[in-house]
């Protein structure tokens, strides 16, 4: 592989191909697998990641929000999309896109019903959230007169799915707590299959669901986590392949004095003779100022060296003292074997908001 030679993402299709086989694996061959791209594809390439998925047979994608849907079939992207959180305001914009909704309160539920009625579409398929216990988006037990009354008061849309959100799939200590998530939704599901006269698919497992609850795979399940190569744990972090590497290189290289201090608010006081290198890339870029000051390291020709100082919008100084390396050498900042869960702590984070958090104007690039 060609050493980098500015700041980029390396996204490794291999090894999202290496993490779908291995959570498909876990669930009956009839289960349909909905892989989850939203917010850029977890940070990496929603395009390249979407291409990839439809070539290993993934059922469907999911996105947030309508325009990260929109964007796909831009891009060409033909499989079924559900819009986790849309906004009422967008759903023309959604029917024209073939998009399917995931409606989740009597005011979404009304307003959709209204929009496509007006678009005079017939049985437009919409994904129905139950709030389980997570008490974020969803349906109450107590409301489903209210989804049956609306469902069945029009043709314009019809249910595709029920489903539900996990709270603590990963926490075997919340185990009692996510079986009567399990539960509630199972009473639910046979209450309004009853009173429709059809059944929807149903689906509530999360990646962590998907490992430690395979029973309740239903219909369906979502991946969004796994197939980036985090698995909540680390018995299942070492069972999947992270597909990102951050790069960058060494732009300058400084010999700092006793006493001399580096970067913004002199945050670093060098107490001997140092050896430092400035990376173009900082905050800006997603690895924010709680990294610094020894926080966290980057790896420069396999040694570890500690980023030292405040980081800075666009560059972070890190010491390289008895370290080989010159002006131009490549330096890993996660990836490989620097894990992006083990980075994502030092800084007090997980590894989603790391991932998710590097920056578009890094350049993305895809390795097969």
């Amino acid at each position: 592989m060609p050493k980098a030679r500015e700041t980029v993402l390396e996204i490794d299709l291999n090894a999202l191909a290496h993490n779908y086989k291995y959570l498909r694996s876990k669930v009956a061959k009839d289960v349909k697998l909905m892989a989850v791209v939203k917010a850029f594809g977890y940070g990496s390439d929603v395009v390249g990641i979407a291409k990839k998925l439809t070539e290993l047979g993934a059922d469907y994608l999911a996105v947030a929000y309508t325009a990260e849907g929109a964007a796909l079939r831009k891009a060409g992207i033909e499989l079924p999309i559900m819009v986790l959180h849309p906004q009422s305001f967008n759903f023309e914009e959604l029917i024209e896109n073939c998009l399917e909704p995931s409606l989740y309160s009597e005011f979404v539920l009304k307003e959709f019903i209204e929009t496509a009625e007006k678009l005079k579409q017939k049985h437009y398929p919409a994904h129905i959230k139950f709030n389980t216990g997570l008490n974020r988006l969803g349906f109450s037990e107590a409301e489903t007169d209210v989804v049956k009354n609306l469902l069945t008061g029009t043709t314009a849309v019809k249910a595709k799915s029920f489903f539900s959100h996990l709270a603590a799939s990963e926490d075997w200590r919340e185990r009692e707590f996510t079986l009567n998530q399990i539960h509630t939704f199972k009473r639910i599901a046979i209450k309004l299959y009853e009173e429709l006269g059809y059944r929807p698919m149903l689906h509530i497992c999360n990646t962590s669901g998907i490992i430690n609850y395979p029973e309740a795979a239903f219909d369906m399940v979502r991946t969004g986590i796994g197939l980036y190569g985090f698995g909540n744990e680390e018995a299942e972090d070492n069972k999947l392949k992270p597909i990102g590497t951050l790069k960058t290189i060494i732009s300058q290289i400084h010999q700092i004095n006793k006493g001399d201090s580096v970067g913004y608010n002199r945050a670093f006081k060098a107490e001997k003779p140092t050896k430092t290198a400035t990376l173009p890339i900082g905050h800006a870029d997603g690895i924010n100022r709680q990294y610094g000051n020894r926080r966290a390291g980057v790896l420069i020709n396999g040694q570890y060296a500690p980023i030292i100082g405040n980081v800075c919008m666009d560059m972070l100084m890190v010491d390289i003292t008895g370290i080989d390396c010159e002006e131009g050498d490549e330096v890993i900042i996660f990836g490989g074997p620097q894990h992006a869960t083990k980075f994502a702590e030092k800084g007090n984070t997980i590894s989603y908001e790391l991932i998710t958090g590097i920056s578009q104007r890094v350049k993305r690039r895809l390795i097969e």
